[in-house]
């Protein structure tokens, strides 16, 4: 096919340049032998000519033969197989022909048109006219070129790609006829062909063609050479289909796979909405932003828009293939407003989606200065192909994705399409980061509510606290600390855990630390603190279910957000003496800073984890010198490192705490630092407690004996001392009152020594001891009742009054405000 062929003019039969053709009588003698019938069958012309052709072929076709003949004395030819039997008796099957004609003498003959058929090839070969009907007919691009690439042949369904009629093409190149197309790439592509003879199927071709100049297509091109019959190269001929619906497809699933991965790994809404902003770029468009409402952004359920006023939204992503636009259309965070009737504020309210392939410039005033920005910003990037989808999920429209693209490539309802799609898949994670946001900020209230915001005034300790929670997104875990001021100057310090991590255990952690509150109201000592808590845990755990065989049963025995398995170590500390009584269950002992900064961990009997049953729980107490640091932590602060056993945890806290800064509080942020420099696999709570002592002039105590006598003596002497203090005549009058009253409570019930104490810190302190072990009771007495108003008058004079038992008995005690303290 050297140049372009009349189309209708193809030929019927084999042509002689194809076929070995040999002529008959009519009754089936060969009468024409040919050099072509000879290479095919092997047999000359003495042999063959005379010869009855059915001897020429197998048995099955031999005996057909006469049919053959019969069809051709009625006007009628014959096309089909046929078995022949070369001279060395190999049979060789060849496609016939068999056609009435007329010898040279004008006799009746018949013409055999014989072909060989290749190994593997069905049918018989064409002749020349039907194949040119086959490309020439062709829907597909079919063109021939040169071994210069330049076109010598075309057919005319390549020209629905542009470039011209076929005639037009001749003696050009691919870069002459296709001006916009990468026409290096290919042709390297047939030059590679030219040379090495290696066909080229199925090569891809993205750009654009003179037919669609305004949009990216798709065509699949396949190269393979045309050889002489010497084999030397004539050129080659290729092929083109247009794929482009195909492309797109899998562009299509590309970018919303894409999307799967890369939107909604994180639970923070601007994060989400920024993940979508770079999917779309440039996959899908050259200039994306993200706006949602406020009340997404906050985490609350937007209310209906109706349209009929402008809607602030806030810029929560963008993304952008170029980079001079301004400060206002991309800055984060920055809020956006867009005008009442605008295309923005119509997808707000229908929940419809926006497309438009070129916009009106007079028609961009969306926002207050442009549709987040400046409109001779958009004209003069080209950016004038718009869609607008609004961002819905369950039903609830949260904001609107703007994708932009330049005026070249338009989108078209294909892209938006995509872009419902892409943004429908991103509006449930931003829903998910929004309802997450709402039950994060509803968790850190919480949170807030669980744990101290500052510690309670008081003179017996300088604390600092640190908390570090396992779950960095939700701030909550089941590790708390607090300080509890007591009666007499003395402080409860306290550090617990609950098993499992978030809300749950937050709750849980409330529960126990409101517990520990409320039994140190009471002023028990530690070890009977922790088996009141560990009772009330067991309780707890049966009353929630936490039974043998529960699947939600976390570590430690209990349910994740369960109080069972818990760990406590309670403290109390006395500044009046700088004696500390501790007790443990299921917790860390604390270590103690000496002033000289040597440090060493208390020798505290470990009991059993609350609610899991066990030993009673033991207290020990020591002695702490005026200046030495309590360290109390949960057992996350040690969990870290490549050794994880309790001793080397403790070395490493020591050689924490041995560099440890004069000051408290920095102190103690170092101190967590450096245990957990990274998110800590478990929550981390850290109390240190620098103890201080009262003043040896902040107290003072007498033993009395027990006769009833020495009431007045105790008032004088409760006089002398408040004077010397300094307290004014009112407060004076009702501690007396208050002392009378407890020694001679204390001299009419029990029996053995009477001690009476008074402490002036920030409040003052009456305390009386005595050697009975029964509690007194509020009583309210009627009119002719003849005792019972000492407490009730205590009870009505005191700020807080109770009792707590000792080793030795019990302790009475009353306390009343100051208007000053001491300096």
């Amino acid at each position: 096919m050297g140049g372009q062929k009349e189309q209708g003019g193809a030929r019927q039969g084999f042509d002689v340049a194809d076929a070995a053709p040999l002529l008959l009588d009519p009754h089936g003698l060969v009468t024409g032998w040919t050099v072509h019938a000879e290479r095919l069958l092997g047999h000359g012309a003495a042999e063959a000519v005379g010869r009855k052709f059915a001897d020429l072929l197998a048995n099955e076709d031999a005996e057909r033969m006469e049919d053959l003949l019969d069809r051709c004395r009625a006007g009628k030819d014959w096309t089909g197989l046929m078995t022949a039997v070369r001279r060395d008796g190999h049979p060789v099957e060849v496609g016939a022909r068999v056609t009435p004609t007329t010898a040279p003498q004008g006799r009746p003959a018949v013409l055999v048109l014989l072909s060989e058929l290749e190994e593997g090839t069905r049918g018989w070969d064409m002749s020349r006219g039907v194949l040119e009907q086959i490309v020439v007919g062709n829907p597909i691009g079919i063109a021939i070129v040169d071994t210069e690439l330049r076109y010598v042949w075309s057919n005319a369904a390549l020209e629905q790609w542009g470039g011209g009629e076929g005639r037009t093409r001749l003696g050009l190149r691919v870069a002459d006829v296709q001006p916009g197309m990468d026409s290096e790439a290919v042709e390297e592509r047939m030059r590679h062909v030219l040379e090495t003879g290696e066909q080229v199927v199925g090569y891809e071709y993205v750009g654009r063609v003179r037919s669609a100049p305004l949009r990216e297509t798709a065509h699949m091109l396949s190269f393979t050479r045309l050889e002489d019959d010497r084999g030397d190269p004539m050129g080659l001929y290729y092929t083109v289909v247009d794929v482009t619906d195909r492309h797109r497809a899998r562009q299509r699933l590309a970018l919303l796979d894409r999307a799967g991965q890369y939107i909604g790994r994180t639970l923070d809404v601007m994060t989400t909405a920024q993940e979508l902003a770079d999917v779309a770029v440039p996959g899908l468009a050259d200039f994306v932003t993200v706006d949602l409402l406020e009340t997404v952004l906050r985490g609350a359920e937007p209310a209906p828009l109706t349209g009929s006023e402008r809607v602030p939204l806030r810029r929560a992503g963008h993304r952008s293939l170029y980079e001079d636009l301004p400060r206002t259309v991309v800055d984060s965070g920055a809020v956006v407003s867009y005008l009442t009737d605008s295309p923005p504020v119509w997808c707000l309210t229908t929940g419809r989606s926006w497309r438009q392939e070129q916009l009106d410039p007079l028609a961009m005033e969306w926002a207050e200065g442009a549709p987040g920005g400046r409109e001779s910003t958009f004209l003069e990037l080209g950016l004038q192909s718009v869609m607008i989808v609004p961002i819905r999920a369950r039903g609830i429209t949260l904001g609107l994705t703007t994708f932009f693209r330049r005026r070249q490539n338009p989108f078209d309802a294909d892209d938006l399409n995509l872009a419902e799609d892409l943004v429908s898949r991103a509006a449930v994670c931003v829903d998910n980061a929004r309802r997450y946001t709402r039950e994060r900020d509803a968790a850190l209230v919480l949170q807030r509510s669980l744990l101290p915001r500052r510690m309670p005034e008081q003179d017996a300790v300088e604390v600092a606290a640190c908390y570090r929670p396992a779950d960095e997104l939700t701030g909550l875990g089941g590790d708390w600390y607090d300080l509890i001021p007591l009666a007499a100057a003395r402080v409860a310090l306290v550090v617990g855990e609950v098993p499992g991590h978030g809300i749950d255990a937050a709750a849980a952690m409330g529960q126990l630390r409101t517990a520990v509150r409320t039994l140190a109201a009471i002023d028990l000592p530690p070890e009977e603190v922790l088996a009141h808590l560990d009772d009330l845990v067991l309780r707890s755990g049966h009353d929630d279910g936490g039974l043998e065989g529960d699947d939600s049963r976390g570590e430690g025995g209990g349910r994740q957000g369960n109080t069972v398995g818990a760990g406590c170590v309670y403290v109390v500390y006395d500044p009046a003496d700088g004696r500390c009584t501790m007790a443990a269950a299921g917790h860390p002992a604390p270590a103690v800073v000496a002033p000289d900064g040597t440090v060493g961990f208390v020798d505290l009997p470990q009991g059993p984890a609350l609610g899991v049953g066990g030993p009673p729980f033991e207290a020990v107490e020591v002695t702490l010198d005026e200046g030495s640091t309590l360290v109390l932590h949960t057992d996350g602060l040690l969990a870290h490192g490549d050794d994880s056993a309790e001793q080397a945890g403790r070395e490493r806290l020591r050689r924490a705490l041995e560099g440890t800064a004069r000051e408290l509080r920095p102190s103690c942020q170092t101190v967590v630092d450096a245990l957990v420099p990274s998110r800590p696999e478990d929550d981390v709570a850290l109390l240190m407690a620098r103890t201080k002592r009262l003043a040896p002039e902040q107290i003072a105590a007498w033993e009395l004996p027990p006769d009833p006598a020495v009431v007045a003596d105790a008032r004088r002497t409760t006089q002398d001392q408040l004077a010397r203090w300094g307290i004014d005549e009112e407060l004076k009058f009702t501690t007396e009152l208050l002392v009378s009253e407890l020694v001679t409570n204390a001299i009419r019930h029990a029996s053995g020594r009477v001690r009476l104490r008074l402490i002036r810190e920030r409040t003052l302190v009456c305390e009386v001891l005595d050697s009975g072990a029964s509690a007194p009771h509020l009583r309210h007495p009627r009119a002719m009742d003849e005792g019972g108003r000492g407490l009730l008058l205590v009870s009505q004079l005191a700020e807080r009054w109770g009792t707590r038992f000792v080793p030795d008995g019990k302790i009475i005690w009353a306390e009343q405000l100051l208007n000053t303290h001491l300096e």
